[in-house]
């Protein structure tokens, strides 16, 4: 493959228990899936009227995404099983608008990327962060890193370089701004952050942060979330940081305080929306059956990682990169496809 020099973009400048019971706030377990978590259909309930208020809130504010997936021709089959895979793009447009399915070359910039997989049983969800500079092929293009995808094609392109990836189908596709997490840590009154390290953050307003719990508002999770140069692993912590945010606002959402508070999801639901691009197939009666089938078990049933690299390097072209680890790859391929990515979490 030839390597090419990525667009002159500036995001390439800066490469680097509860009982279980059902209830209609389980549309929430969609919006969840914005921010790259599930959350169970499980939960105390408030009937029809609160089902509608956040749906209407929901469907209100979100984007959907025309033409985001490639042609069929160019894709593998759906696992058989029923699992499900969404993939998260993150992008981080610094107040600058983000447009979303295009195919042409464009200046947005996926800076987190994430594969939700959803177990067939719906028991388990496995959020999977794929390193923004994982040196990958990108389809008519060669090789490069994997965040250039979205500014080389658009969402169609960054679907069929995952797939080509990991050879495994993507049902769905769902966009956020990082904007959208200072909204919605703000809606749910701020989250406990469990920091796996402590560190002061290296931009104004110079934010710090101690090991273990920490309580953010919305400013101070999204410059959590953002932090990179602090770091001697950069990008590496950066991932288990949005990692510790995603699981902090799981647990709020799910909390009895939340989940009792039909004002405050709602809330949270329009924070969410208001930053948010699904696909066309992504619907609000998809969303809901999806929400209706989860049986979680609470955030214990929620697994991150982060796909497994072969560490850093650089490109024929001087790029400072992440390497694919080629030796997991098949085992990761394998467990996507047959719905076991229990097993292959519990070795890598």
């Amino acid at each position: 493959m030839i390597a090419h020099a990525a667009p002159n973009h500036r995001w390439h400048r800066r490469t680097p228990k509860e009982p279980r019971r059902r209830s209609v706030v389980s549309i929430v377990a969609t919006t969840l899936l914005a921010v790259a978590t599930v959350v169970a259909g499980s939960v105390v309930g408030g009937g029809l009227y609160y089902a509608g208020s956040v749906a209407s809130t929901f469907n209100s504010t979100v984007t959907h995404i025309p033409r985001a997936f490639p042609p069929a021709a160019t894709r593998p089959t759906p696992v058989s099983t029923g699992a499900m895979n969404i993939l998260l793009i993150g992008s981080d447009s610094r107040g600058d608008p983000t447009t979303v399915g295009q195919s042409t070359e464009s200046d947005q910039r996926s800076d987190t990327m994430m594969l939700v997989h959803i177990d067939a049983d719906r028991k388990d969800v496995y959020i999977m962060s794929i390193m923004r500079d994982l040196w990958v092929p990108i389809p008519g293009k060669g090789t490069a890193k994997i965040n250039a995808a979205l500014a080389w094609g658009g969402t169609p392109l960054v679907i069929q370089t995952v797939e080509q990836l990991l050879q495994t189908h993507i049902d769905h596709v769902a966009i956020i701004d990082f904007q959208g997490l200072e909204g919605m840590t703000d809606a749910l009154g701020g989250v406990d952050v469990d920091s796996p390290v402590g560190f002061t953050t290296v931009k104004k307003p110079h934010y710090t942060f101690v090991q273990g719990m920490n309580h953010l508002d919305g400013a101070q999770a999204l410059a959590f979330a953002r932090e990179r140069y602090a770091f001697p692993t950069a990008d590496y912590q950066r991932v288990a940081n949005q990692q510790a945010l995603l699981r902090a606002i799981v647990a709020k959402l799910l909390s009895r305080g939340t989940l009792t508070d039909p004002a405050a999801v709602t809330s949270f639901a329009g924070a969410t929306g208001r930053y948010l691009s699904l696909d066309e197939q992504f619907d609000l009666p998809t969303m809901i059956g999806l929400a209706a089938s989860m049986r979680l078990d609470g955030p214990s049933s929620i697994h991150a990682f982060t796909m497994p690299t072969a560490g850093t390097g650089t490109s024929p072209d001087g790029q400072s990169i992440v390497n694919v680890d080629e030796g997991s790859l098949p085992a990761l391929r394998s467990a996507l496809a047959d719905d076991a990515l229990g097993t292959f979490t519990s070795v890598h």
